[in-house]
């Protein structure tokens, strides 16, 4: 493992192959992971040819590559991989109408996803989505969710990290501690819960729990009677309440920084990520300035984030 001077960020890339700029900057800044994107998949050849030429960079074959692969409308494969009915209300309904059906149709859906990304070099999946769906809410996780029932939710969240760390993919729970409240796309605008805080414990923050997911994302959103004036990713109350009310105790990472739900500008909202407790900052877009602004802003790697990246090289390997 060699985890030489790296960052506490992930990057995007903007295409297929990595342009001369961005070599020099993987080289001199050395992000702690890479996430890729629809825009940067022609072919399964092409993308394993990027992603090894990531890792070359590093010195490092288990070097972090993540994605969005969850099947239904986020489906960063969908060249090769037809997901489109595979959605998590899908797999939440199959658990409640044959639990025995759902466990062998999962099982495969996770073993062929985990093939599929093993193929291209990546191993970190950005599942699974552990936000409650709610009538009257954004539409932005809608079927994206496994269920309106927090138990089922958590129960599904379990199966799925279980079976894609027994494929070799690390796992990223989302959006913690709960999207699913929101009335508006965080992607757009700032969504504000204001739920009070022994409904979100027992609901929305309840499905986050006991979760061995090695990773987890934060939600852009203003819990209003925990912290009025930070969504979660810049919150100090929110990130100590994930800490010490969910008990998740590994990696915590922003989405993504440049969404318009963060109001302040690209070099604000990293620093504010990081002085709220996020220990990794995602940035997505591949735009090269707003990168380097972000490398600045991000700290060396902890020992806390060197532990935890061992644990992850325990799993893929």
């Amino acid at each position: 493992m060699i985890m030489n001077n790296r960052r506490s960020f992930i990057t995007g890339i903007k295409s297929t192959t990595l342009s001369i700029n961005e070599k020099i900057f993987l080289q001199q800044y050395k992000p702690w992971g890479v996430i890729l994107f629809s825009r940067n998949i022609k072919s399964l050849k092409q993308c394993k040819k990027l992603t090894d030429q990531i890792k070359k960079i590093f010195r490092d074959y288990n070097y972090p590559i993540l994605i969005d692969q969850e099947g239904g409308r986020v489906n960063r494969l969908y060249k090769f991989f037809d997901a489109d009915f595979l959605t998590g209300e899908f797999f939440g309904k199959l658990y409640l109408n044959d639990k025995k059906k759902f466990n062998i149709h999962y099982k495969l859906f996770i073993k062929k996803t985990s093939f599929l990304l093993k193929s291209i070099g990546v191993n970190i999946n950005t599942v699974p989505v552990l936000d409650i769906k709610l009538k009257g809410s954004s539409s932005i996780i809608g079927d994206r969710s496994f269920s309106k029932d927090p138990k089922i939710i958590s129960k599904i969240g379990d199966i799925c990290i279980s079976n894609f760390h027994s494929n070799k993919i690390a796992t990223v729970i989302k959006h913690i501690p709960g999207h699913g409240l929101a009335k508006v796309d965080s992607h757009k605008l700032t969504p504000s819960v204001k739920k009070n805080l022994k409904y979100l414990i027992s609901n929305d923050f309840s499905t986050f729990k006991s979760k061995a997911s090695l990773f987890a994302m934060t939600a852009h959103i203003i819990y209003t009677n925990i912290d009025n004036l930070n969504t979660a990713t810049h919150s100090k109350k929110i990130i100590q309440l994930i800490r010490n009310n969910i008990k998740f105790k590994n990696l915590i990472m922003s989405d993504d920084i440049s969404m318009k739900s963060l109001k302040g500008s690209i070099h604000d909202n990293t620093v504010k990520a990081f002085n709220a407790g996020c220990d990794l900052v995602l940035h997505c877009n591949g735009n090269q300035k707003e990168m380097c602004t972000v490398a600045i802003n991000s700290p060396l790697i902890s020992k806390f984030i060197i532990k935890k990246t061992s644990q992850f090289y325990k799993i893929i390997s």
